[in-house]
């Protein structure tokens, strides 16, 4: 399924791209030039998987230079290519509009402050991946992971161009986000203009405007928090709309719980808690800078449509600009002394903990950079201090067993309340874990929350399904997936007051998510069950229970709310397995989910959706969810 190619150069310069030409570019990101540029105090340390594209250049230009990089990246899955293309502030396409596409592993921005400084007229495009007969059939987008949109006003200008003509298509499923956009003219969450089927599977929009239809399509679930949307066009399983006001555009009716499940939206007039992401800009001196907008309580619609939220902006000079050649006791020493931590596009090998200890630290991630354990570490850590961000980080499971792969405060959950404040919560945003695909992967657990007041703003957390770590595909190859890439739980929280707006979490061995907190939130949960446990007795709990839940909300817990969430099975190794109940939580009136289902795939049973409520999902029923509206019943 896919194609294993050679990693990028690693360097120290980035690549500025002008109208002097790709020649030029070239020169800049050679060896010769990165060793004139030791230090790391400046955008010439951004290395050279960063472009930054200038608006001197004509719309032939660019399209060649991000032609070439999608190219490169249009199949490279399971690869080290890691590449940032950054949009100077100015204006693009403007009667001659451009037309791009943007890869696996890349992040598309524009460094201006506002999100219209950066003004392109064109398309920005995802499409399906066709897999079968020489890449004409079997066309889907299930697999179109890792790449990021943000800070730039887009035009739609498609041309003539059949059917795609209309629509800029953006076609994705987990860890893509698409994050404070302006976008005039309509856009398709689905490419429906190849060979079928045509199937997409989950996204995440956020601080977003768009002024005309967004065409949802085949989208399985999808979040849209804090944003404007002018008509909103089709639901399939699992919709959730998270302080989204409505243009009420076009023939569709605005969103609303009211049909639920016959239209399947979800719908918050509200956020609870909201802290957008940091993005890198250019101020008006030409300096570099990260702004950190503040966190935000029940909250609807755009930060930017009234000029700058309340935040902070930093220099970034005030950041340790890192590269994958930086020991991480270089970096925790940079850390201690009080500078932020700027990951540039790469792959980090990771054999000691990176510590993030000062309140208000932020780390920032370019182009999808990937922090991989080696020797059993856990690559990254942060204390229990409010205000640390982490945003745009990937983390990988390495060949040798690590406890955790992120842990957000002490490990083993104690200390609640201590240094936490609701007003100022630590917040990840756009954070991935990956446990195999590239290589083989084992943790016990990826992401550990043991802090009180985090914020967990979309996330994708994954035992790998698929990849190219040696196995046959198949019965036997997913039984040595099984005993190999090894992941026991994805999601555990032991804090109090936590939320997470878009917690995806997939194909872990027992419970994918354990909720051990009091009084936590979550808008939108979407979940595959494993794919690939051999026997029943692999997937029976020590109780007798046949299958771990999907979704476990501890015993103890008196206080929890759940919105819109989906549980998900395909055992396609063992078709017979049965899991007993997609969701488990306390039976007490302060546990409620509002909106959850369970589907079938194909393989495998879900006999209830929670607590013995819901009818069965076998293989019959593929693809036609069991809803329970509200649990418990009103």
């Amino acid at each position: 399924m896919t194609t294993r190619m050679t990693s990028t150069a690693r360097g120290r310069t980035a690549t500025l791209v002008t109208a002097v030409g790709v020649a030029a570019a070239a020169a800049l990101a050679s060896p010769a030039a990165a060793q004139g540029n030791p230090h790391h105090d400046g955008p010439a340390n951004l290395g050279p998987n960063v472009t930054i594209i200038d608006p001197s250049m004509t719309t032939a230009e660019i399209e060649q230079v991000m032609g070439d990089l999608a190219d490169q990246q249009r199949d490279a899955e399971m690869t080290e290519a890691r590449h940032a293309v950054l949009f100077m502030p100015g204006e693009y396409g403007a009667g001659d509009p451009l037309h791009v596409e943007v890869g696996y592993y890349t992040e598309v921005a524009g460094l201006g402050e506002q999100p219209g400084d950066v003004d392109i007229t064109g398309t920005i495009e995802v499409y399906n991946r066709c897999l079968a007969d020489g890449g004409t059939g079997n066309c889907i987008a299930l697999v179109n992971f890792w790449r990021t949109l943000a800070n730039l006003h887009l035009t739609v200008d498609t041309g003539d161009r059949g059917c795609r003509t209309g629509s800029n298509f953006w076609a994705v499923s987990q860890a893509v986000s698409m994050r404070r956009l302006d976008v005039t003219g309509q856009v398709s969450l689905m490419d429906y203009c190849t060979a079928g089927p045509q199937y997409a599977s989950g996204g995440y929009i956020a601080d977003s405007r768009f002024s005309g239809t967004v065409i949802n399509g085949s989208q399985q679930q999808w979040l849209t928090r804090n944003s404007e949307v002018g008509n909103w066009s089709n639901a399939v399983w699992n919709q959730v709309f998270s302080g989204v006001e409505f243009g009420g555009l076009g023939p569709d009716p605005v969103p609303t719980d009211a049909a639920f499940p016959g239209t399947p939206y979800t719908v918050l007039d509200e956020t609870p808690v909201s802290h957008e992401k940091p993005y890198l800009y250019v101020d008006e001196d030409g300096d570099y800078r990260v702004r950190v907008p503040a966190a935000q309580a029940d909250t609807s619609g755009v930060s930017w449509d009234e000029g700058d939220a309340a935040g902070r902006s930093i220099s970034l000079d005030d950041f340790f600009v890192a590269s994958p050649e930086d020991s991480v006791k270089d970096i925790n020493r940079a850390l201690a002394r009080g500078k932020h931590l700027l990951l540039t596009p790469g792959v980090y090998d990771v054999a000691q903990t990176i510590s993030v200890k000062r309140a208000n630290t932020v780390v920032l991630g370019l182009g999808h950079a990937t922090l991989t354990a080696v020797g059993g570490a856990v690559p990254l850590a942060t204390s229990d201090k409010p205000g640390i961000i982490v945003a745009g980080v990937t983390i990988d499971a390495g060949t040798e067993l690590s406890p955790a792969l992120l842990r957000v405060g002490k490990a083993g959950g104690k200390g609640h309340g201590n240094k936490a404040d609701a007003d100022n919560p630590i917040t990840l945003s756009d954070v991935y874990f990956r446990v195999g695909g590239p290589h083989i992967g084992k943790t016990e657990t990826a992401l550990e929350v043991n802090a009180d007041d985090v914020l967990i703003d979309h996330t994708w957390v994954w035992r790998g399904d698929h990849g190219v770590e040696g196995f046959t595909e198949g019965v036997n190859g997913d039984t040595d997936r099984w005993s190999t890439n090894t992941g026991l739980n994805g999601v555990i929280v032991n804090g109090d007051d936590v939320t997470a707006t878009g917690l995806f979490v997939e194909h872990f061995q027992e419970h994918n998510t354990i909720w051990n907190g009091e009084r936590g939130t979550v808008v939108l949960y979407q979940n595959e069950l494993p794919y690939d446990p051999p026997t029943q007795a692999d997937w029976t709990m020590p109780d007798g229970t046949l299958g771990w839940a999907g979704y476990k909300v501890a015993d103890d817990v008196t206080e929890h709310r759940l919105y819109g969430a989906g549980v998900y099975v395909f055992n396609q190794n063992n078709p017979a397995i049965v899991t007993e109940n997609g969701f488990d939580v306390p039976q007490t009136p302060g546990v409620q989910l509002h909106h959850i289902m369970t589907v079938n795939l194909s393989a495998g049973t879900i006999n209830h959706v929670v607590n013995g409520v819901g009818d069965a999902v076998p293989p019959a029923t593929s693809g036609s969810p069991e809803y329970v509206v509200d649990y418990p019943t009103p």
